[in-house]
């Protein structure tokens, strides 16, 4: 395969990705675990919270003028209040932490290594601001859920690899549709995290 190219865009500079963004985010989250139904609309506008947080940072990976991979970030402190709760519950300033929103990969692009250059990339960045946190959130799920694959791996292993820890008290809830559902309901999002 050839040489993937990796662009890393900040705050404005994110704006003319947000239709490739949208309907990657679509095509990887429909899969297990997320199950999300959502809509190019509604990505649209919730990538623009990324576009409009001058020290965000979304890592693309492209094949040619593909986007096939993304890997976003952004203080704490500009993210939504939902996963900021967590944190001021136990009296952790937002301030202090840089929050990795998503990595979404086509599947076809898998097991190359841009996972690790996804955290690469992002905790550079926060890094360079001045964080001394790092962290992301992950959807809870039954493990007898009747979606969930027979082959299934969780990344649990790698996260821990990277240095991240589970934080089993912190957790937000956040609410979409699941495929096949009329309604959207709540999930428990677990955060993990990292001192740089």
């Amino acid at each position: 395969m050839p040489e993937l190219a990796i662009l890393p865009v900040s705050g404005n500079a994110i704006l003319p990705w947000l239709d490739h963004l949208a309907r990657l985010r679509l095509q990887v989250f429909r899969e297990w675990p997320y199950l999300y139904e959502g809509s190019e609309a509604y990505e649209r506008d919730y990538l623009r919270t990324y576009a409009a947080s001058p020290r965000s940072l979304m890592v693309l990976a492209l094949d040619g003028d593909r986007v096939i991979g993304a890997s976003s970030g952004l203080p704490m402190a500009d993210a939504d209040a939902a996963f900021q709760k967590p944190f001021t519950d136990q009296g952790v300033p937002v301030t202090s932490v840089f929050y990795f929103g998503e990595s979404v990969l086509d599947a076809r692009y898998r097991g190359r290594g841009l996972g690790h250059r996804f955290f690469d990339e992002r905790e550079a960045f926060a890094g360079q601001l001045g964080f001394p946190v790092t962290t992301f959130c992950a959807v809870q799920r039954a493990a007898d859920h009747p979606a969930r694959p027979a082959d299934y791996r969780p990344l649990d292993t790698f996260w821990l690899a990277r240095g991240y820890q589970r934080q089993p008290t912190m957790l937000a809830r956040y609410a979409w549709r699941d495929i096949g559902d009329a309604t959207e309901s709540e999930k428990p999002m677990m955060f993990w995290t990292r001192g740089l």
